[in-house]
């Protein structure tokens, strides 16, 4: 699949309405000096009326740590038991954390994204985890990426910013953060080298 055929499918879902909800936003060079610089987010959310919601998950972020972070919302014990992934998900509401997580834990506050992902805002699941239980995979990010109705359109269809890729449980819950935005390209069959800031104009 070309970068020039991913477009054209990802065109063809937004024009027929379809969400993307449960797929990837992978950046392309038009971002490369903003915040979202070879990022791949996670589309929580998406409808045409709404607007869309989604988490980077492939920025480490540096400070706090888990141990810090659980033992700041007071979830014993600290250090946990289970270890899982801490990142920056989004320039808004950073102070606010979000559990993304695999679909075989569910609480009062979670929002089924997919058959397999489930979005959680609640702490009990990170009192799961620190007690070794929980569910299976899971990553929690600190803020969102959030756009208003039409936005995320107008930023694929018009201004090239964002490919759209499958999500696999590799790119969401693995731990090898640098390596995840060339390989959300390469599910695609982008080679990074040759992805110029002329995206889709080729």
């Amino acid at each position: 699949m070309t970068s020039l055929h991913s477009a054209l499918c990802a065109n063809a879902m937004l024009e027929d309405g379809v969400s993307l909800a449960g797929m990837l936003l992978v950046a392309t060079p038009m971002l490369g000096e903003t915040p979202f610089s070879q990022s791949i987010i996670y589309l929580c959310a998406h409808t045409t009326e709404g607007g869309a919601m989604g988490l980077v998950v492939n920025r480490r972020l540096p400070h706090p740590d888990l141990a810090e972070l659980l033992e700041q919302l007071h979830i014993q014990p600290v250090p946990s038991l289970r270890r899982i992934g801490l990142c920056a998900g989004g320039p808004l509401d950073e102070g606010h954390g979000l559990v993304l997580h695999s679909s075989d834990w569910k609480g009062e506050e979670s929002l089924s994204v997919t058959s397999n992902v489930t979005l959680t805002a609640s702490m009990d699941v990170l009192k799961d985890i620190a007690v070794g239980q929980g569910p299976r995979d899971a990553l929690l990010a600190m803020g969102h990426a959030g756009w208003a109705a039409g936005q995320l359109e107008q930023e694929i269809l018009h201004h090239d910013a964002w490919l759209v890729a499958p999500a696999t449980r590799e790119l969401l819950f693995g731990t090898d953060q640098t390596a995840k935005w060339r390989r959300a390209l390469a599910s695609i069959r982008i080679d990074p080298a040759r992805l110029s800031s002329q995206t889709g104009h080729a």
